[in-house]
């Protein structure tokens, strides 16, 4: 007896059209690369039943596939452009690289415990987050070039947002852009404060 797989191209165009369309998403560019780019591929066997669910897939330790409308947003925000040197921090299963790939001139991915230690020298002009943290590392805004751009989940006052920036004198703010369920990365905690009961 043989098992036929669902066609995924039903489920990917279902997901443009019912998580992607109706939250704001049009932009073609973004709507081509995430059908373009089968979730699927990017789970174990046992999780790919949930690819196209619209919330975040948790791989445990290894990370996560973060929901439909996180990737589908952070590609809008950022903007690639055909020259852009990008940084991709990965969430643990390269999916945010391989939509970005053939939008940009250089990809370069990282885990998030490495990007966490980054040393950086300005070398990327896009820096793109699978993941939201709550501090933001010198290594990793170093990373940077000048006027170059950062698109991250950012954790505030215990809600995940999505936010951006730019590197302006040496410096990056991140600013919210909006309020989005995105998986949390720990390698970017905060430092735990003393509170007093």
């Amino acid at each position: 007896m043989t098992t036929t797989l669902p066609d995924t191209r039903i489920a990917r165009r279902a997901m443009i059209d019912s998580q992607l369309r109706t939250s704001g998403v049009n932009e073609e560019y973004v709507l081509a690369r995430m059908l373009a780019v089968p979730r699927e591929d990017f789970l174990p066997a046992e999780k790919v039943a949930q690819a196209y669910i619209d919330r975040a897939v948790s791989l445990g330790a290894e990370g996560h596939l973060a929901a439909p409308l996180f990737y589908g947003k952070l590609l809008l925000e950022a903007a690639p452009a055909p020259a852009d040197r990008v940084l991709v921090v990965s969430g643990g299963t390269g999916y945010l690289a391989a939509l970005l790939a053939p939008l940009v001139a250089s990809v370069t991915e990282v885990s998030a415990a490495d990007a966490a230690a980054l040393n950086g020298a300005g070398e990327y002009d896009l820096v793109v987050i699978d993941g939201a943290i709550e501090l933001l590392p010198d290594g990793l805004a170093a990373a940077l070039a000048d006027d170059g751009r950062i698109v991250t989940g950012l954790v505030l006052r215990q809600v995940t947002r999505l936010a951006a920036g730019r590197k302006i004198a040496g410096q990056v703010n991140l600013q919210p852009v909006e309020d989005l369920g995105i998986p949390v990365l720990a390698a970017f905690a905060a430092p735990k404060r003393w509170t007093f009961a």
